[in-house]
């Protein structure tokens, strides 16, 4: 055995001894020790190898996967261009605190600054956006490296899922190797036993590990009786639950941007319509928010945040939290919801509550009417999907259009328990999302598992489409919102009257694609969505493997909807109270 593939095979037997089940693969010449170990274990029945032709989509598939089970999917790829892609994903899953490990294989040292071929400097090429990032030494033909090799395996693993410092992330490992790369014809053997621990031990046992956090448990979170909680983008979609749990035992009102696992009876529908109703706002204003999680939807949120007569404290799981416009007073660890549930038991203010309750419920009467009768629009079909979504789904969501209509549109009271429902909200960019949503659906095969996104967010990773025959395949319906453009600009200031002559050239940007003949090219099933009723049937009936339902909408209407939208909820809740 050579040495490139004794540490190949060590390394990825290490992983496995540490509980990775999947790895994605980019293929490429210098990471073939990788590739092949990782093949051998597939064969063994040891794990599961994806293969992805694209480095930029393979990044997003294994964050997708880690999303749900939060144990790191190691990315395997090769040398120069084929790391750099890695980054966008990378990014997504620093800010979003997403475990993540990357294995990119490098040239040799002596094959460095001479102009060999697909080298750069590979050398914490991510930046400040990795938890940790260890180069190894190359590989040689001698004993006592494996203990070596299988330490920091462990060490890269705690640090990705945060054990040693609360904040999970992505890691770099950098593996320069030496030809040769393949297995060799005539297996010599190795100066030492490569095969680890007795009874698949990991070398390291990061369950050990002491943890520790910059936010220390406090005395707990006071009983204000005025007390608004609002539910962001959380790590782990079920921390979503606790929260909302302990605002149920204190009674206090939740807003809560689509996302998370947890009883949507909770949450006061049509919570961010209320924010718009600035008059009964100020009337009923909250003497405290209390914010869980990343609020990146609303612009409402952030002027609630700033209002100087408004406290806002942050629960946090980590070793950082969301700056809520630097106007946070207090932070909690998130050991202080469970200590905190006897001290705020039944301690609102039940008059307040009521008329948040009650302008909820006027919301929704007055709002429906408007979004029903809307369709095609963004917010119907947004509220027609989720409002169909089996029980034990998953759905993964588009940034910005959709995201936002469905923040306005949904009634969490009519949403099936036990849906998860997640998005990449740590940058909010539109890379990756299809193959963010295929690595979800890959991590839970037993339940079905959705996509709700735009036409330009579906094109721009269209290449997640591409799935080898040896690979396993996502029961994945993709819903795509098609208004042949940058739909979100028109809901923001460049979509404002005077500047519509501006608008279609640099913001508009229509592509004409032609989606059906771009699902074809790639053997995905297709189907043009016209009518509602067809639409909450195909949700409410997944099929096996990967679906796309196009539904075109008009792209001018959405602002005036938005507006329309506004002006009931100010109408709605003007006489109450």
């Amino acid at each position: 055995m050579n040495p490139s593939m004794a540490f190949a095979t060590v390394l990825i037997d290490e992983l496995v001894r540490h509980g990775v089940r999947d790895i994605v693969l980019a293929p490429g010449s210098r990471s073939a020790p990788l590739a092949y170990a990782a093949l051998e274990a597939e064969k063994a029945g040891r794990l599961r190898l994806h293969v992805r032709i694209d480095e930029r989509s393979a990044g997003f598939l294994a964050l997708g996967m880690a999303k749900i089970r939060r144990i790191p999917v190691p990315i395997i790829t090769t040398s120069g261009t084929a790391v750099a892609n890695l980054h966008p994903a990378v990014l997504e899953a620093h800010h979003a605190h997403v475990p993540m490990l990357v294995l990119s294989a490098d040239r040799p040292p002596e094959m460095r600054a001479v102009g060999a071929n697909q080298t750069t400097d590979q050398v914490k090429i991510f930046g400040n956006s990795t938890r940790w990032f260890y180069e190894f030494g190359v590989p040689e033909r001698r004993a006592g490296q494996q203990d070596w090799w299988r330490s920091i395996v462990g060490r890269a693993l705690a640090e990705a899922t945060g054990i040693p410092a609360g904040d999970a992330g992505p890691v770099h490992l950098n593996i320069p190797l030496r030809a040769p790369l393949v297995p060799d014809v005539d297996s010599e053997g190795w100066p030492e036993d490569l095969s680890g621990l007795p009874r698949g031990e990991s070398w390291l046992n990061i369950r050990q590990v002491d943890s520790h956090r910059a936010v220390a448990a406090g005395p707990g979170i006071a009983p204000v009786p005025r007390t608004l909680v609002v539910l962001g983008d959380l790590p782990e979609p079920s921390m979503a639950a606790e929260v909302a749990e302990l605002a149920d035992a204190a009674g206090w009102p939740v807003i809560a941007e689509p996302f998370g696992q947890y009883h949507r009876g909770r949450v006061t529908p049509h919570g961010a319509l209320i924010l718009r109703a600035t008059e009964w706002l100020e009337r009923n204003r909250p003497e405290r928010v209390l914010v869980a999680g990343r609020t990146t939807l609303d612009r409402e949120v952030g002027k609630l945040l700033r209002h100087p007569d408004v406290s806002v404290e942050v629960v946090t799981a980590g070793t950082s939290w969301a700056g809520s416009s630097h106007h946070t007073r207090r932070v909690h660890a998130w050991e202080d919801i469970e200590r905190s549930r006897t001290a705020v038991a039944s301690c609102a203010d039940r008059a307040w509550s009521a008329r948040w309750r009650r302008a909820s419920t006027a919301l929704s009467e007055a709002a429906t009417p408007l979004i029903e009768g809307s369709w095609p629009s963004g917010m119907t079909v947004a509220r027609t999907v989720v409002h169909n979504l089996p029980d034990g789904s998953a759905i993964v969501i588009g940034p910005s259009n959709i995201v936002r209509d469905l923040d306005l549109a949904r009634n969490p009271n009519r949403i099936a328990r036990e849906v998860v429902s997640v998005a990449n909200r740590g940058l909010a960019g539109i890379d990756g999302m299809v193959s963010t949503a295929a690595g979800v659906a890959l991590s839970r095969p037993e339940r079905p598992t959705y996509a709700l996104m735009g036409d330009l967010t579906f094109l721009h990773d269209g290449n997640a489409l591409l799935i080898g025959p040896d690979n396993d395949k996502p029961d994945l319906t993709i819903v795509v919102l098609n208004d042949d453009g940058g739909g979100i600009f028109s809901t923001l200031e460049p979509g404002q009257d005077h500047l519509t002559d501006s608008f279609e050239r640099i913001f508009g940007t229509p592509t004409g694609a032609n989606l059906e003949l771009v699902c074809r090219a790639r053997s995905t099933q297709y189907e043009l969505i016209t009518d509602r009723d067809t639409l909450a049937d195909r949700i409410a009936n997944p099929s096996k493997g990967v679906r796309v339902l196009e539904v075109r909408i008009e792209r001018s209407a959405e602002r005036p909807l938005h507006e329309r939208l506004a002006e009931v909820a100010r109408h709605a809740l003007a006489e109450l109270d």
